[in-house]
This record gives structure tokens, sequence and C-alpha cells, in this order.
């Protein structure tokens, strides 16, 4: 009987509790909403800080005086407007998207932009509101592995101009492989498919940042390569022959090895094509990349260059080395300046290293 007086008790408070638990699941209590962020007027330098940037590689004094006024969003900012439900004419003003073609010359020379992106977000968007300028158009190509947040996030943005879109099919793409290759082409299909014309089309990383205008590239390309295509090359050196004379293992996005069905040599490239080495960056001409998806021995090109090691570095290049190619430069060597980088590896050897401040790089 003393036993059954003490269970007793421990069984009502046992009771008790579950039931508190169970209430508690069924009725959880509601999430305090979100605090809206606000931000600090920001002064917008024009539509485009030509001041600042003047001053601050020119080591000018005013430098510090000139950035007071040309604020941009920080990260947790562009993250907040991308994030939260908003309307796109806010988006655009205060992230400070180029409303209008700066100079009637940029008005009648449009470019097309694909932009190949999988992480930091935030960098996306300062890159995109660097290049935007309304009269040219963007496709952008989320890899196929990006997490299903970013690329909703992207969608919104995206959602906001018309001049911007999505690549309607997406690749796992890796640093290197026929992925990365097949997401440019995959734009430059929805590109020449557009409504939209456009000049040239230039390809981008989304780690990439431009360091000239919008009117900058548009003079540079005029004054030397007008109708002609950028692809920066070489005939294949002999020490990288290995790697399109055999059939190479390809590194997944994972990171796992995919390894090809032919380990063994290659065929010879079709055609009679002599093989090129050279940048996976160009700037083509849209009569080349029209050139591109519908010639045979592109599409040949294309089909051997599938288990060849960077075919990104070989298959631009190579094609406009052919004399009858639109824009074709068959005797160009390394011209072009497309990308300015330092590697790391070759501080102090190549280069000062990057240091900021006022050096220039």
């Amino acid at each position: 009987m003393s036993q059954l007086r003490v269970t007793r008790p421990g069984l009502l408070v046992c009771t008790a509790i579950c039931i508190f638990i169970f209430l508690y699941l069924r009725n959880p209590a509601p999430e305090e909403p979100e605090e809206e962020p606000t931000y600090p007027a920001v002064v917008e330098c024009g539509f485009y800080p030509e001041e600042l940037c003047s001053a601050l590689f020119d080591g000018k004094g005013a430098a510090p005086q000139v950035a007071k006024f040309c604020k941009n969003p920080h990260r947790a900012e562009i993250l907040a407007h991308l994030h939260t439900p908003r309307n796109c004419s806010r988006i655009s003003q205060e992230l400070h998207f180029i409303t209008r073609p700066l100079s009637a010359e940029e008005g009648n020379f449009s470019l097309a932009y694909i932009i190949t992106v999988h992480k930091e977000l935030a960098m996306f968007v300062r890159l995109l509101r660097a290049i935007y300028v309304p009269q040219n158009v963007y496709c952008i190509h989320v890899d196929k592995k990006a997490p299903k947040k970013y690329k909703t996030a992207v969608q919104t943005l995206v959602n906001c101009f018309e001049n911007i879109f999505m690549s309607s099919k997406t690749e796992k793409v890796a640093y290197t492989g026929f992925p990365r290759l097949k997401a440019d082409i995959n734009c430059m299909k929805d590109l020449v498919h557009s409504k939209f014309q456009w000049n040239y089309v230039i390809n981008l990383g989304g780690q990439d940042f431009p360091i000239k205008t919008n009117k900058e590239i548009i003079h540079y390309i005029r004054s030397k390569w007008n109708d002609k295509n950028i692809t920066p090359g070489v005939i294949q050196p002999p020490n990288t022959k290995s790697k399109t004379s055999q059939s190479h293992p390809e590194l997944a996005p994972e990171g796992s090895i995919y390894v090809s069905p032919n380990q063994r040599f290659k065929h010879e490239p079709p055609r009679n094509l002599t093989i090129y080495f050279g940048s996976a960056y160009y700037v083509l001409t849209r009569k080349f990349v029209e050139f591109a998806l519908t010639d045979i021995r592109a599409k040949d090109m294309l089909q051997w260059s599938k288990d060849i090691h960077s075919p990104e570095r070989h298959y631009w290049v190579t094609l406009n080395r052919l004399k009858d190619a639109p824009g074709a430069t068959p005797n160009a060597g390394w011209e072009g300046n497309i990308r300015a980088i330092k590697w790391r590896s070759e501080e102090g050897n190549v280069h000062d290293g990057c240091k900021g401040n006022n050096e220039r790089a």
C-alpha cells in the first residue's frame, strides 16, 4: 500500500509533464518577426563613381572625402534585400543599379555577359551591379549543385530586370572540365534566341570584378578588335599535348573521380583541326557565337572535347584560329587584355603581390 502511495504522485507528475510537452509541441510559441533592418541614408556618387576610382588610383588626398559620398551597401545589407520580400524598384534603387545608358555611344553598342556562379551571393551582386547597364543583356548560370536558398535569391534579383535571365539549362560545374564549357554554351544558346540584340559576349566567373567601365570596354574592343574575337592563346605547347592526346579522368564537382570509359589514346582531332591552347575567357562577336553553335567542325570539336583536360582552354581559341570563322584571328597569340590576375604561387617571382592602398595592380 505504501508503495502505491509513493508511485501514484509520481505518475501524476509525469502525466502532467507529458501533457505540457504535447501541448507545447502542438502549439509552439509564435516566433518573433525578424526586425526589418534599417540602413543609414546613402548618397550615391552619380551613376558611376569615376571620381572616386581616379582619386584612389592616382593617390589623391581627396580620395577619403570623395569616398564619404560614394557609400555602397555592405554584405549583410545586400543579403537582406534578396532574402526578404521587397519590390523591384526598391531593390534597384537601394542596390544602386544603373537605370539608363550613360552615353549615346554606349546605348548603341550592347554587350552580352555570361556569368557562372555557385557561391558568395553578395560578391555576385557587387559584380553584377558593377557591370550592369540597361542596354546590355546578362545570362546567369547558377551551378546545378548550388543550395536552393542561393538559387532562390538569385532568381529574386533576376526577376527585377528584363535584360537579366538565368540559363535555361544548368550543369554541375567544377573549376575546369567539360561541364564548365557546357555552361557557357548553354547560355550562348539562350542569348542568341533571346529578343535582345548584342554585339559581343564576355564570360565571367562569380568572383571576377571589372577594372574598366562599360564605356572603356567598348573603346578597347573598337580600338583594336572591331568585328574580331579575342581569344588569347597559341598552338598547343609540347608540355600540354598529353592532356589532349589521351582520355583523362575528370574531377567531378563533388570531388570524386569520374573515369572516362576511353582510357586509351584519343583519336586525332576531328577534321584535321590544329589544337590551340589558351584562355578559358573570351570576347566573342555574335556572328562567331552563331557559328560555334551551328558549324559542323565546331560540333565535332565539342564532341571530341568531352574527355580532354580543360577543354574550355582549347575550344574557343582553336575555333577562332579557323580562317573562315566570323571575326577570326588566325595569326593572333596571347594578345588581348581580358583578365588581370595575380596567382598567389607567383608572388615574389612574377609580381609583388596584392597590397591594396594606392598601388596599381
